[in-house]
Order: structure tokens, then C-alpha cells, then sequence
């Protein structure tokens, strides 16, 4: 499988989750209720501070959100509760045209509706305020210490609302992966991907960092989800059988290092890589000699997902039982269900 078609297969699978995603936040037009996770905003619900100057930051207008249009001594035509509709344009009375509202911040709105009203009035005075933040909902789910669904009143960049959710878990992998939603028309910015970009993957140490690339400003209703890590296993005669997080690329001596190293009466020479190649039913064995890579006459081996690493000792067979010792406690932690 080429990494264009395994990265295609990845963005169906999450876009399917993304129509669900989206589903839960409309019944028949209205919001719906919130669900598991529950809705957490990234700002408190008090309004929003003073903004910085940096335009990317100013919070954009879209569908959904509720606006309080005054207009300076003209309360017959102000509006309380203008809801921005779908396709993100509004009504004011007077004006015969639909107003794009969606995409603009609220200084920008109201000097819009101010000069459509010059010809009504002199020198038209308009303060646009955003009653209800409806519009900005993304998710983080995944490996991450606290999947959530949050409700944005700014603009904010990956690695912030990856902080939101309490950061990765230990189970997180190499990548993070952000399914986008269809962005509002007219919302575009030069230099922007188009609609067709409607998932990016980026290398999560390259987001922890802060690197510019792999740490873009996150759109409403993007879904966010960290793939947990593929998984070695190193059991038998070593100090401490246990599971590794293939979170980069892990060599055997490396592994083998992880788990406290081998105990003396391991057979070294032999030690056994039990690999199962992606799409082969059955399973295969590498024999490896510990020995010769430790001193340099043979290659480390690089492990890829799901091997199983197994230090044999001299005249025993501890493969299964080193394996149960290795899997059984995660085993004994999930629920117990009926099954009728």
C-alpha cells in the first residue's frame, strides 16, 4: 500500500467521524444538547478580553452565532438576537439585500451596515456586538488526557487547544490528524488550502515544539485526533517484561534496553522476533543474535507493530508465559459485561 492510498484511507475513516461530529451539533436547525464529551469552552463565558492587533487572531463571524446590532439613536431599527443564518448572511430592516455577515469580525460588520445605511441616514453611527459563540465548535479526541468538544471565542492554533485537553497521553503516536469541515463561501484567504484539503496530518513532535508547519489555526468544526501508538512487546528473560509505544522508530537492543536489559542465563544468540506482516495471515519468526549486534558484527534490527520480542533462557520456554505476564494486567482492567 502506497502512503498516498494509506493516507487516503485514514481521512475516510475520520471523515466519517466528522459527519457525526457534525450531526451532534444540529437537530432539525436548532443546537442540539450537549453530549459525551461534554462541550468545553477555551475562553470563560464572560466576553472575550481585549483582542490582540494581529488580524489572524480577531475573532471571525460565522454561522449560527447570535448578534446585538445597535445603531446610535435609531432603536427601531436595531436588532437583538440577529441569528446568522447557514449560509452566513443576515437581515437588517431598510436594507433590501442579504448582508454577509459570516467571515467578518464584528468591526468589520459594523462598518458594512453603517454605509449601507448612509443612504437612510447621516453619518450612521453602528456597534455590532456577538451575543452567542455558536459557530466556533471543534473536538479533540483520541490520545489525549481529555477528549472534548470545545466552543472557541478566538482564533487559536493546534498546540493551544491541544493544552485545552491536557496534552497527549502516553498512548499517543508519531502524528496528529485534523479532519476539516467544509469552510463557509467567501471565507477562503489567499494562500489557504482549498475544499479538497479536507485532512492534514502533521508529526505530533513537530506540533509539541511549536513548529510553525505543524501548528496551524484551527476552523470551526475541525476534528481533531491523535492516533494512539502501535505497540512492541518485549517478554522472557528480561528484568521487566513489558509493552512499548512504537512512538518512534525502536531498534531490538533498544527495546530490550527498555525492558532492563536480559538476565544472565539467557540464550542471547537466539533471541526470537515474532512479526506479523501487514495483510499475511500467519506469523514469522527472526531469529536474532543479541550478542553479535551488541558488538557491532550485526545489524540492530528496526521493530515495526506488533512484534514481539521474546528473550528465551537456557533449556526453557517462558514465550507464554512472559507473554501473559506482559498483556494479562490490561486485561484485568477492562469492565466485565454479560453477554445473554
Amino acid at each position: 500500500m502506497s502512503k498516498k492510498q494509506f493516507v487516503c484511507g485514514i481521512g475516510v475513516k475520520l471523515l466519517a467521524v466528522a459527519a457525526c461530529f457534525a450531526a451532534s451539533f444540529s437537530v432539525n436547525g436548532q443546537q442540539a444538547e450537549p453530549t459525551n464529551p461534554p462541550i468545553a469552552a477555551a475562553a470563560t463565558n464572560k466576553a472575550p478580553g481585549p483582542l490582540t492587533t494581529n488580524e489572524d487572531e480577531r475573532y471571525r463571524i460565522g454561522p449560527g452565532d447570535i448578534l446585538d446590532i445597535r445603531i446610535l439613536n435609531r432603536p427601531t431599527i436595531s436588532r437583538d438576537a440577529v441569528r446568522v443564518e447557514g449560509n452566513g448572511v443576515i437581515r437588517m430592516p431598510l436594507i433590501d439585500e442579504e448582508i454577509q455577515a459570516a467571515c467578518k469580525t464584528e468591526g468589520e460588520l459594523a462598518k458594512e451596515i453603517a454605509e449601507k445605511y448612509t443612504k437612510f441616514y447621516r453619518k450612521p453611527q453602528v456597534d455590532v456586538f456577538i451575543k452567542e459563540y455558536h459557530s466556533r465548535q471543534v473536538a479533540v479526541i483520541g490520545a489525549v488526557n481529555e477528549q472534548s468538544r470545545f466552543e472557541l471565542q478566538r482564533r487559536i492554533r493546534l498546540l493551544d487547544l491541544l493544552t485545552y485537553a491536557k496534552g497527549t497521553s502516553p498512548k499517543a503516536g508519531q502524528t496528529i490528524n485534523i479532519v476539516h469541515a467544509p469552510r463557509v463561501q467567501g471565507c477562503q484567504k489567499q494562500g489557504d488550502e482549498g475544499d479538497d484539503a479536507a485532512f492534514s496530518s502533521y508529526k505530533l513532535s513537530d506540533t509539541l515544539q511549536g513548529d510553525p508547519r505543524a501548528n496551524p489555526y484551527i476552523e470551526a468544526g475541525d476534528i481533531i485526533t491523535v492516533p494512539e501508538a502501535n505497540l512492541v512487546y518485549v517478554v522472557g528473560n528480561v528484568y521487566t517484561p513489558l509493552t512499548i509505544p512504537l512512538k518512534e522508530p525502536i531498534t531490538l537492543s533498544r527495546a530490550v534496553a527498555m525492558a532492563g536489559g536480559v538476565k544472565q542465563d539467557s540464550k542471547k544468540d537466539k533471541v526470537r522476533i515474532v512479526r506479523q506482516e501487514p495483510g499475511a495471515a500467519t506469523s514469522r519468526e527472526i531469529v536474532v543474535d543479541l550478542t553479535a549486534i551488541e558488538k557491532k558484527r550485526a545489524d540492530d534490527v528496526a521493530l515495526m507493530p506488533n512484534d514481539i520480542i521474546d528473550v528465551p533462557t537456557s533449556g526453557s520456554k517462558s514465550f507464554l508465559r512472559g507473554l501473559l505476564g506482559t498483556v494479562a494486567p490490561s486485561v484485568a482492567q477492562l469492565p466485565v459485561r454479560i453477554v445473554p
